[in-house]
């Protein structure tokens, strides 16, 4: 995974050096408080609690016509991910280590994820021309996500202490894609440099979890549990261009 995730920081910081050659670049930072919840496509587990976290990262935007931009960058996203109601008991997180006491989980089970990205955006900018100093932008595209750091805890009635936290990166898919859409407002300080505050809406295309647990259905007995779960978040973006 390091290596995966140097190569494409090497890759990015490449394509960034082509580009300073042939258009207008700008450059910045942002920070992000964020707001994430996790769904599933199975009506047995449902989204049960949100996580407070946080993205740092640096910006790259390559201005190819004026006020038309294509977006990239490298990012740090801290304790995404929330938590999950299991309706049935079952063996989840089984690759994780539980140990004997936590085999088999009773209904009602919540597991908590807490997860950390190394995230490298794919986005197009559209941005307005100024009004006095303000300039109003959208922009969308993809962000390739790599797990750095996975965690997760259980509660429920008959989970004890011993469920406070386990590393769950094995029970965590290594790569995830997600879908981003933003608008807001850059404030320009002077001629170079602009403070940039915005929302954007994040939502999860690619399955969270390895599936790999087994889940106790009353009516259908030990079935393997293959729900398909996704982050969505939404975050407000607090960013310096220049």
């Amino acid at each position: 995974m390091k290596k995966i995730v140097t190569t494409l920081v090497f890759f990015t910081l490449l394509l960034n050096m082509g580009l300073a050659q042939k258009g207008s670049l700008r450059f910045g930072l942002q920070f992000s408080p964020s707001f994430s919840s996790m769904h599933t496509n199975d009506h047995r587990i449902n989204q049960s609690g949100t996580n407070l976290g946080m993205k740092l990262g640096m910006l790259t935007e390559y201005y190819y016509i004026q006020n038309y931009a294509f977006s990239t960058g490298i990012g740090f996203s801290f304790n995404q991910g929330g938590t999950l109601l299991y309706e049935y008991g079952g063996r989840y997180w089984p690759n994780s280590g539980l140990g004997e006491a936590l085999d088999s989980l009773p209904d009602g089970v919540k597991l908590k994820h807490q997860l950390q990205y190394v995230e490298i955006p794919f986005l197009l900018k559209i941005r307005t021309r100024e009004f006095g100093s303000l300039r109003y932008y959208v922009e969308s595209g993809i962000i390739a996500g790599f797990r750095s750091q996975s965690s997760g805890s259980i509660s429920g009635r008959g989970v004890g202490d011993e469920a406070k936290e386990f590393d769950i990166r094995r029970d965590i898919n290594p790569v995830g894609l997600s879908w981003v859409i933003s608008g807001g407002l850059e404030h320009a300080l002077t001629s170079s440099a602009s403070l940039v505050a915005g929302l954007n809406l994040q939502v999860g295309l690619t399955d969270v979890t390895r599936d790999k647990g087994v889940l106790f259905d009353p009516q259908l007995g030990s079935v393997a549990e293959k729900s398909r779960g996704r982050i969505s978040g939404l975050s407000m973006k607090i960013g310096l261009m220049f």
